[in-house]
């Protein structure tokens, strides 16, 4: 078990503990370590106010005091430090009206969403399990903390999140907790889009991704989702873990929607890689000669066609066309990318203002199609890339 993370925070619990209070490690990394997972962040739940945390240490940012979150630097890490709550009523399946502050570890773990994120951990290792997660941990079962309902009630999220734990832990759902998700499912409408996206993402590259992706059709969680309720989310198949952006480019290029991805609210370069996959696949039937490999292998780059390749059986699966594997295989496509003359077109020698020049022209629209031209005639060597023998190909070549 990797205990660096732990050990390396170790000393702020010890801090919160001299000076009276109590401190644990929780959630996530807790789960983790105890899974001998990777742990990436540590999280920390104290008896002491955000006040009382300010007054302890020195260096802190308050980035959530309203709702009991003070951020401790310490060594040139940032630790989050959250004092013990209970929540009021939630608003809307998503958010509590009113946190408050407690005293008592156990008032803060019962809030929280499954038995398996319950767990506390003190800084000599010793945990503390009012719920019995460690052994659900074991039995490999995703259970909510007390009545599913409630939970899934005060947030809908929890809902995505225990099927993504799914995906992620490969465990099974408790049957009582999947009744729950199936009759709460329709609270998922109030989520914002942003939070869907955070847990979809980790959800679709887990590892049984393509168990859970079915699920999220049964229960018809698509139909609340904007964007995806446009879509017949149960005709596409996926048979490994997948990122985001290439399911929606599968989507939209299997149905041919033209419904905005600005309703996703992604960012821009995921809307782009969107774009890039459903040209890719549009191209993808035509790589048919090395040639036309080669001008691929330059548009789109090794780490985006080895990644098609990768995913070969979910694309086949949805009907989308790879091209014949004895041109388009990993083998050519690495040998094409070590040898590629240039990579990008600032690689040319020459630009748009030379080609100007040399024919005596104005710019305009036929400027970019030459630029492509020689491009795509110093990949497949047919001109050297050296700036006098491209002028002399542009002036036998090119016809305005």
């Amino acid at each position: 078990m990797n205990k660096d993370l732990f050990l390396q925070a170790a000393p702020i619990l010890q801090e919160i503990q001299d000076n009276g209070y109590e401190a644990y490690y929780v959630g996530g990394a807790v789960r983790d370590y105890l899974m001998d997972r990777p742990i990436h962040d540590i999280d920390i739940t104290t008896s002491a106010s955000p006040d009382e945390i300010e007054g302890i240490f020195t260096n802190t940012i308050p980035i959530g005091k309203e709702h009991g979150t003070i951020n401790v630097v310490y060594n040139h890490e940032n630790y989050e430090v959250t004092t013990f709550r209970a929540e009021d009523e939630y608003e809307d399946h998503r958010r509590p009206s009113e946190v408050i502050f407690v005293r008592d570890l156990y008032k803060d773990v019962e809030r929280r969403d499954f038995t398996i994120n319950a767990i506390a951990m003190d800084n000599q290792f010793n945990i503390k399990d009012y719920f019995n997660g460690y052994s659900d941990i074991q039995n490999k079962l995703i259970k909510t903390v007390g009545n599913p309902y409630e939970r899934f009630n005060e947030d809908a999220l929890r809902i995505l999140r225990g099927l993504r734990f799914k995906s992620q832990l490969r465990f099974e759902i408790d049957s009582d907790a999947y009744k729950a998700m199936q009759e709460k499912i329709a609270d998922t409408e109030y989520l914002s889009i942003e939070r869907i996206i955070i847990e979809l993402r980790k959800l679709l590259e887990g590892t049984d991704a393509s168990i859970v992706y079915p699920l999220l059709n049964e229960l018809q969680f698509f139909k609340y989702v904007p964007f995806f309720k446009s879509f017949n989310t149960s005709a596409i198949e996926i048979k490994d873990p997948i990122k985001l952006e290439l399911l929606i480019a599968i989507m939209s290029f299997k149905q041919s929607s033209n419904i905005s991805l600005s309703m996703l609210k992604i960012s821009n370069d995921s809307k782009k890689k969107i774009q890039k996959y459903i040209t890719l696949f549009n191209k993808l039937p035509d790589i048919k000669t090395k040639k036309a490999l080669k001008v691929f292998v330059y548009d789109y780059g090794i780490s985006t066609l080895s990644y098609i390749l990768d995913m070969k059986d979910t694309l086949a699966a949805n009907q989308i066309e790879l091209g014949h594997p004895l041109i388009f295989n990993i083998e050519s496509i690495d040998e094409i990318n070590q040898n590629l003359i240039i990579r990008q077109r600032s690689d040319m020698m020459v630009n748009g203002k030379d080609i100007l020049e040399s024919l005596n022209q104005k710019g305009g629209p036929w400027l970019k199609d030459v630029l492509r031209n020689i491009e795509c005639a110093i990949i497949n060597q047919e001109i050297p890339n050296q700036k006098s023998e491209i002028i002399n190909w542009v002036k036998t070549h090119v016809e305005i």
